[in-house]
């Protein structure tokens, strides 16, 4: 294929960098992420892995570089973009002392979901959660707190989804669960960017990974060419064992 026809990545980061005083976050991360995509990011603690997704999410602004999203660039349009976005992280962005329901239909008229009502209710049942709609968010455990912030995310149907640690609170068995519900299906796979600990399921989850450490992506990689060990090895080589 004529390179100058070639689609451009649906994610595209160059030279990203953040710096929070005289400490750099990220340093100069260049990335990207095809349209239906799964990609993994890795790294120890204290990487940048949450800083990376939260300038994606367009809730923190870089220091310097530049990321576009669906063609949108995040700073410029970030407006435009938020439209193609979904983000799970490990701080739910939930009200607690709304119902499940009401948090679901209040995040669903901000981005003007058609028949928000039955969304609302279709998700609440594919996460466990129809039950309990009507309780306050308050009275949630940890793991249904996390369901539901899946829930949320997927209000408006992003064509992009960041998760930062999305199986936070979750045990193996709900996270088996709730991930396909996340990557969509048929035609329709959404876009993700995943950062996670947990090497083995990260490399089972996703098609790419990424190693991030000190913050720079000091790996790329085929998840689908790899096995645990081989993984384990590479991360151990790039980021000196930290975990």
């Amino acid at each position: 294929m004529d390179s100058r026809s070639a689609p451009s990545p649906l994610i595209r980061i160059r030279g990203l960098a953040k710096r929070f005083g005289r400490i750099y976050a990220l340093k100069g991360v260049d990335l990207d992420v095809e349209a239906g995509e799964r990609l993994v990011v890795f790294g120890p603690n204290g990487a940048g892995k949450t800083t990376l997704l939260r300038i994606m999410a367009t809730l923190s602004r870089p220091t310097s570089g530049r990321v576009t999203l669906a063609g949108h660039d995040l700073v410029g349009a970030a407006d435009s973009a938020r439209k193609h976005l979904g983000f799970v992280t490990h701080r739910p962005l939930l009200y607690d002392s709304l119902t499940a329901r009401e948090n679901l239909l209040f995040y669903g008229r901000l981005y003007s979901v058609p028949d928000v009502a039955d969304r609302a209710d279709e998700l609440l049942r594919m996460v466990g959660l129809y039950r309990r709609r009507n309780d306050r968010v308050r009275t949630f455990s940890r793991g249904m707190v996390q369901r539901l912030a899946i829930a949320r995310a997927l209000m408006h149907d992003p064509a992009i989804l960041l998760l930062d640690e999305p199986d936070t609170g979750l045990d193996p068995q709900a996270a088996e669960s709730l991930f396909p519900l996340l990557w969509g299906s048929g035609g329709e796979r959404r876009t993700v960017v995943m950062t996670t600990h947990h090497l083995d399921l990260g490399l089972a989850w996703a098609h790419r990974f990424a190693i991030l450490y000190r913050g720079r992506i000091v790996h790329v990689g085929d998840s689908t060419e790899l096995s645990p060990g081989d993984l384990r090895a590479i991360y151990r080589e790039r980021t000196g064992g930290e975990a």
